[in-house]
């Protein structure tokens, strides 16, 4: 049984934490225990663990603050070995390092900072950057299958399914009527061939000049010239 002290702190610190959340991270106790933490890492852009979402537990002594607590992550990461204590200052792989000032919340940091670094430790892996990409691109959907997780994060489940939503949507591509084209086409063709163009145009013939009227001319003029020789 933990102490009255250990509760108290705790209690204390969880309240702060939601009060002033730790960035790129979320975490919180077990409802029926309270020295079982779950949190979850968001990996950082820039980084090879951009875009994963890691899962894993603290498990704090009853003695704490006075002791270290143990720390583990349940996702593949790449960096850490599951289901394994890593090896931290502000682990229990360390109680002579500990300081009883540290809190959760300053655990989380260190935690989250010693996963984007590369220095090997006990409880770490090597892997590549594209590995690393790879785990982190199927993260969300491996805590998912977690039923500890499903319960304690029920909104990194509905992101999840969100996900699953917006990839099951395909935009739907305008189909083309292509007998509406082809009818397009001939009428366009027909109308065309309708046009009235310089060789389908009838030609209208030029009519000659009728003679009797050429005759008529004449004579008007030869008239008009003659009435002035006959008033001489």
């Amino acid at each position: 049984m933990p102490d009255k002290a250990c509760i108290q702190r705790l209690n204390k610190e969880y309240k702060a934490l939601c009060k002033e959340p730790v960035s790129h991270v979320v975490a919180c106790p077990n409802s029926k225990d309270i020295l079982e933490w779950h949190y979850v890492l968001e990996g950082s852009e820039g980084t090879p663990f951009a875009g994963g979402y890691y899962y894993g537990k603290i498990k704090f002594p009853p003695e704490y603050p006075y002791k270290p607590p143990g720390i583990s992550m349940t996702t593949p990461n790449g960096r850490f070995m599951t289901q394994k204590k890593i090896c931290l200052s502000m682990s229990d792989f360390h109680p002579e390092s500990w300081n009883p000032m540290w809190s959760v919340s300053s655990i989380l940091n260190g935690l989250l900072s010693f996963m984007m670094d590369s220095s090997p430790t006990s409880g770490s892996v090597s892997s590549t950057v594209a590995e690393k990409q790879r785990l982190a691109k199927v993260s969300l959907a491996f805590n998912c299958k977690n039923t500890t997780f499903r319960r304690m994060f029920p909104e990194y489940v509905e992101k999840y399914n969100q996900q699953l939503v917006s990839e099951q949507r395909s935009p739907e591509l305008p189909q083309t009527d292509n007998s509406s084209s082809e009818k397009l086409g001939k009428s366009s063709v027909e109308d065309m061939k309708n046009v009235d163009t310089p060789n389908n145009m009838p030609i209208k013939r030029k009519q000659s000049f009728p003679t009797w009227m050429m005759l008529l001319l004449v004579l008007i003029f030869g008239v008009i010239i003659a009435l002035p020789l006959l008033q001489l």
